[in-house]
This record gives C-alpha cells, structure tokens and sequence, in this order.
C-alpha cells in the first residue's frame, strides 16, 4: 500500500497539470454552443427542407474549395462551413454569412476544441490525451483503494481547510472518492474513443466493430457537379425517411465519393452514424451504411461522445460533466502543487538540518 501511495504520488505530480488542463477545457466545451458569441448561434433550429436545399445550391457554387458544411441542429442554429484551405465561416439557416475565419486561432470555441481533443497537436496529441487519460483511470482506482484505509477521515470539502500540503492530501482524497463515479465515466469514455484499440478491447463482449470504407469511385469523379448537389438531400429522404441531414462531406482527393451524414431519431450522437455515399460526377447512391443495422458494438461505441461531452442527459447531465471537469481540474492541479510543495519543504528541512550540524 505505501509502494502504491508513493507511484500515485509521484505520477499525479508529474502529469496532473495535464489532467487539469482536460478537465478545465472539457468543462467549457460542455457549454461551448452557448459560449459561441456569434448572431442567431442559440437561436431555434427550423426543419426547413427548401432552405437547406438553397443553402447547399450556394455552397456548390462556392468559388472557394469546401471541404465539408455541418449543418445547424443540436441546439446550434448556424450551418459551419469549413473550407479546404482551413478557413471557414458561419452561415445563418436562410444562407447568409454571419461570420468568417481564415484560421481557428479566430474562433476560441474551435480552437479550444482541439486543445481538449489533440493538445493542438494533431494526431500525435490525441494519442497523448489517450495516455494521459489511461493514467487518470489509474488514479481514480489506486485513489479509491488508498482512501478506503482512511474513510475514517472522510471530511469532504470544496477547498482545502489550508493550502498546505497535508490539507491537500486530505482534501484531495475525499474530493476524489466524491466524483470518482463520474471521472470514472468521462476518463473511460475519453480514452476509449482516443485509442481506438482500447475502445476495441472493452467493447469486445459485444462483437466486432465494422470497419467504415467509403466505396472507391472512379480517379476521374473527383469533382461534383454544382447543380446536381443538392439532390442529395433529397435521395437522403428516400433512402431515410424523418433522417435529419447533419454533415456533407466533400471528395478530399480523387477516387473518393461525397459523403453525406445523417441522424436517424433514435441515435444518441449529434452528427449521427448513418451514412450515403455519392458519385461526385453523376450524384447517384453508391453505397449507405444504416446506423439500425450497425450491430451491438457500433450501437454502443455511437454513445461515447454523446455521454463523454453531455450530449444527452438535459441539463442534468451538462451540470454533472461540468462538475467531473472541474474536479480533475482542481485534483489535477492541487495534486502538482501539493506534491511539488511537499518536496520544496523537504529540501529546506533538509537544508536546516545540515546548516544547524555544521555550527554544532
């Protein structure tokens, strides 16, 4: 038990300011709809049909490359258009601009987003955030069994009686074992989706998670014609009745098809996980994948996100993953003062001592 409190100490002082910093950023991005100060950002969504068709027929005629548009819904009324080049605006749901960026340092809630998502990193630093993650699950399981021989003392408070470095040990601990079930949740479903091969392993008892393969189209399909675009809403309603149209993704190279995402009503992720593929050249149907037939695995494997950054649940649950940010944020943190000013008082004691031999 003294060897597994000295790794947990060790280890949360050396990687708890990053667990703090995904805690902090992850309790904003519960709220980042709201925290987007641009016009009509929190105003109603209206299922309109014609207007979106009008809005896609002005995005394929853009004279600036898309690479893809998300269109507004989930309690954002405004479409994001993101251009090839990295650039990117927000359109209101009649088509007009309310906003643009030519990069997302412009935009905080983008850029926050992948501070929390890839550490601004890239893919390099989601494979991080996975790893940092993995640690986190390993403090909230060793934290649970240390403070079992210590319930006793459970006094839990919001702040630490003293900002010395045994009040925060103490106040650490009780805070931890408080929210430990939902930092338990929001770690697990964190690195799950971060490393893919992790997600794999725990959701193994349901069976295999089928692969998404777009289908190949030919080298020389690599461009949409503008006028045939917006006829992919309307295949989308043949092919899924009552689906909502979420994101239209545009051919990144040659041999790729378009790509439009849908959200049937009974998915819990945003953008949903029901797809049709499209022939940019003649915008006929060349392959669909249908969330209802996706399997057990793929079924639970869509719930992450949503449970990961309270996109289901109400207001209850935003106020619940707002409170596990905060508290890694705050364990985090306090964890690498109070370890490191627990080392700093240590080398002064020690510093004493040799002062106070050497005058003996």
């Amino acid at each position: 038990m003294r060897l597994l409190s000295l790794f947990h100490r060790w280890v949360g002082g050396i990687s708890g300011a990053l667990l703090a910093l995904l805690g902090l950023t992850g309790a904003l991005l519960v709220w980042r709809d709201a925290l987007t100060f641009v016009p009509h950002a929190n105003g109603p969504v209206v299922p309109d049909a014609a207007a979106l068709e009008r809005v896609v027929a002005t995005l394929a005629h853009s004279a600036q490359p898309i690479d893809r548009v998300t269109f507004a819904g989930d309690g954002f009324g405004l479409h994001q258009v993101v251009y090839a080049n990295g650039s990117g605006a927000y359109l209101s749901q009649g088509g007009e601009v309310v906003t643009l960026w030519t990069s997302a340092w412009q935009r905080p809630e983008l850029w926050l987003f992948d501070l929390h998502h890839r550490l601004l990193l890239g893919d390099v630093g989601e494979t991080v955030n996975g790893i940092v993650g993995l640690i986190g699950l390993f403090f909230v399981v060793s934290g649970v069994i240390l403070w079992w021989r210590m319930r006793a003392r459970f006094r839990p408070r919001l702040w630490p009686a003293k900002m010395t470095p045994g009040a925060i040990v103490h106040h650490h601990r009780d805070l931890g074992i408080v929210t430990a079930p939902l930092l338990l949740l929001s770690l697990l479903t964190g690195v799950m989706m971060a490393l893919p091969a992790i997600g794999q392993f725990v959701l193994s008892p349901l069976g295999e998670n089928p692969r998404l393969r777009p289908p190949k189209v030919p080298v020389d399909h690599a461009l949409a014609t503008p006028a045939l675009v917006p006829g992919v809403l309307r295949s989308a309603q043949d092919r899924f009745p009552g689906a909502e149209p979420r994101r239209l993704q545009w051919p990144k190279r040659p041999g790729t098809p378009i790509t439009l995402r849908l959200r049937q009503s009974f998915e819990w992720t945003p953008n949903g996980r029901t797809f049709l593929y499209f022939d940019p050249a003649t915008m006929t149907v060349i392959g669909a994948v249908d969330a209802t037939t996706a399997g057990s695995h793929a079924s639970a494997r869509e719930k992450l996100y949503p449970l990961h950054a309270a996109k289901v649940g109400g207001l209850a649950w935003k106020v619940a993953m707002t409170l596990s940010g905060l508290a890694l944020a705050m364990l985090g943190s306090l964890a690498v003062y109070g370890f490191w000013k627990t080392r700093s008082n240590m080398r002064a004691s020690a510093r004493r001592k040799r002062v106070a031999a050497a005058k003996v």
